[in-house]
Parts: C-alpha cells; sequence; structure tokens
C-alpha cells in the first residue's frame, strides 16, 4: 500500500510499505478520509512527538473508513461496516484510570498512520474507542470526532452555564470548534477572538455573539471587559498555544472565573502570573489534555445529531500523493482550515 512515513523535521514521504498484519483483537481498515490537524503539522515541523511518534514512523491521526478485515477474536465488528476509531485507548486499570483520569491513564496506547490506504486498529481501541458509522454521517464528518472530542472534554471541565460570557482566544479549526459548541450545546454567550477577517467572519457564523480582531485591537483585555459590563468573561478557553496569550486569556476574566489553557506551547514555555490577582480574584486555572472514551462517544452523538459538520471545518481535498505539499502549505497558514486527505 501507500502511506506517510515520518523521516524527521519536515521530512515526510508517501511510499510503498506492507499493508499492516492484524493480531487476533485488531481490525483493518480502507482509510476513506484522513483529516489534517495542527498537531500533525506541529510534529511535521519538529519531525517527532514525545508520546507519539518515533520516526521513521507511519503518520496521521484523524480518520473514517471501512472495515476490510477482522481478527479471530473479534465479535463486534465485521468487514463492510464503516467505522471511525479514535487515535488511542486507556487501559482502564491504571491508577488514573480508576480515578476517571482516563487521558491521563499511564499506559496510553496510541496509534497513528491514517495517511495510507490501510490502517491496523489495535485490539484494545477497537473495544474501547471504535465505532459505527451511522448511514446519514459521511467520512469526513465522522473523522471529526477525535478533535470534537478534545474540545467537549474542555467545555465540560470549565464547567460552562448556560448564558455565560465565553471568551475563545484563537480560530483555527479547534478554536472554531470551541466558539460553535460553547453556542450550540452549552448555549454560552460567546466572543471571539482572531486575527484574520477570514477567522473572524467564520466565527460568527459558527454563532459568536461577537468577535474581536487582535489585528484592530490595541487592548484586548479592556476591550473584552467593555463587552462585559466591564467584569470579564466567566470562561476564557486560551486556543493559540503561545505564553503570552495564556496570560491574556487570564487577565479577562472576572472574579471567580475559569481559564482553560487548551492550546499546547511550545517545549519550555513559561508563563508569568500575577499571584495577587489569582488569588484575591479566585481564578481557576484549568488545563484540557486528550479524550477519554466517553467522550469520543459524546462527539460522535454530537455529529450524528448534526452539531457540527465537516463542510463548517474542511475546505480542500487532496491525494495522498500531496500529502508533503499540504504540509508545508499548513505550516506557513496558521489557522487554515482542515484538509480532507483522500487515500
Amino acid at each position: 500500500m501507500m502511506a506517510a512515513v515520518l523521516y524527521g523535521k519536515e521530512t515526510l514521504k508517501v511510499e510503498p510499505v506492507a499493508v499492516p498484519k492484524i493480531d487476533s483483537g485488531d481490525v483493518l481498515v480502507r482509510v476513506k478520509a484522513a483529516l489534517t490537524c495542527g498537531t500533525d503539522v506541529k510534529v511535521f515541523r519538529r519531525g517527532y512527538h514525545a508520546r507519539m511518534i518515533v520516526p521513521p514512523a507511519l503518520f496521521g491521526h484523524e480518520l473514517a473508513g471501512d472495515i476490510v478485515a477482522v481478527g479471530s477474536d473479534v465479535t463486534n465488528f465485521r468487514a463492510g461496516q464503516r467505522v471511525v476509531a479514535a487515535n488511542s485507548a486507556p487501559c482502564g486499570v491504571c491508577f488514573y484510570c480508576k480515578r476517571d483520569l482516563e487521558n491521563l491513564c499511564e499506559d496510553l496506547l496510541f496509534n497513528n498512520g491514517a495517511y495510507a490506504e490501510f490502517i491496523r486498529i489495535p485490539g484494545r481501541i477497537v473495544q474501547k474507542n471504535m465505532h459505527e458509522i451511522p448511514a446519514h454521517v459521511t467520512y469526513q464528518d465522522a473523522a471529526l470526532i477525535e478533535p470534537l472530542a478534545c474540545v467537549l472534554r474542555g467545555l465540560e471541565e470549565t464547567g460552562i452555564r448556560p448564558g455565560d460570557n465565553v471568551a475563545v482566544l484563537g480560530l483555527g479549526p479547534i478554536g472554531l470548534m470551541f466558539v460553535r459548541m460553547a453556542k450550540a450545546v452549552f448555549k454560552a454567550r460567546v466572543i471571539a477572538i482572531g486575527r484574520r477577517q477570514t477567522q473572524l467572519d467564520r466565527a460568527a457564523r459558527m454563532g459568536a455573539d461577537e468577535v474581536l480582531s487582535t489585528a484592530e485591537t490595541t487592548d484586548l483585555v479592556s476591550a473584552v471587559r467593555a463587552m462585559t459590563g466591564g467584569r470579564g468573561v466567566d470562561v476564557s478557553i486560551e486556543a493559540v498555544g503561545k505564553p503570552e496569550t495564556w496570560e491574556y486569556a487570564v487577565h479577562m476574566l472576572r472574579r471567580g472565573g475559569i481559564v482553560n489553557f487548551f492550546g499546547g506551547c511550545p517545549n519550555d514555555s513559561r508563563v508569568d502570573l500575577e499571584t495577587n490577582l489569582l488569588h484575591y480574584s479566585e481564578i481557576t486555572c484549568k488545563a484540557s489534555f486528550h479524550h477519554t472514551p466517553g467522550h469520543i462517544q459524546r462527539a460522535l452523538d454530537a455529529v450524528t445529531r448534526g452539531e457540527i459538520t465537516a463542510r463548517d471545518f474542511v475546505n480542500r481535498e487532496e491525494p495522498l500523493s500531496n500529502l508533503l505539499e499540504v504540509m508545508k502549505y499548513l505550516m506557513s497558514h496558521n489557522g487554515h482550515l482542515k484538509t480532507a486527505i483522500i487515500p
């Protein structure tokens, strides 16, 4: 089969590799759609991921496709089914899994290789984090559930209530998912903050009540406070991944507000937070990493109900052979929407 292999920093080749062999609990899936992701772009730029990818390695993790073979012990799936599989599964027995923190599992099993004609889904993911795609849901819609599950967990972690003022900083695909779900599911009043007018326009279409341009606003914190009667937002969500944006997210909160540091900053980053502000305003600082099987299910349910669709987040289709060019393009076009890779 043809597959993308990451060899190191900005070094990726689409080349012939052996079709993966499956064990008794695994399934083999023909990939029908694999979506690009900001994490994949970061991994391409760095050449590795400390927890998920050690080159040379197969690449990509947001996918949907058709089962073409099942292992001898698989009884809940069959060849021919349309399925979506998450990129990980927890062990279920470690210290963190027993405390309902499956995203922090000590033996979290990751799976990569979506940018390929076929992908092996390991048995643990088959059992815990793979689902049949409802007939009316497209492959590209289904492939959204992995990032959407991360977003839903982030929103739940902040305890958003209907009517809350929520600021979303950063309007790439993840930020836009936060805007859509905070508005459509959690019934919040959303202030979307981004740099490009195209991002702001998309956020407005996603349901943002207010949009704020960083290119045209010299004092973001004052502008946000002005939009909330001088008090500040109940919740701020940082979806950029820069230390300075983490700090902005704290300062635009009301007293007793909650910040979610969702965007991952570069390694060894540091932020400078005022202790008096945190203490006397009772600011709660949260960070959300990854997803759980429960959130994968909830994300699929949201897609099934039509609360989020691929047409809002995917604006290009490219063959697998063009993946290197796609990655280079996404590196130089921060905030661009997703591309669907069709093997």
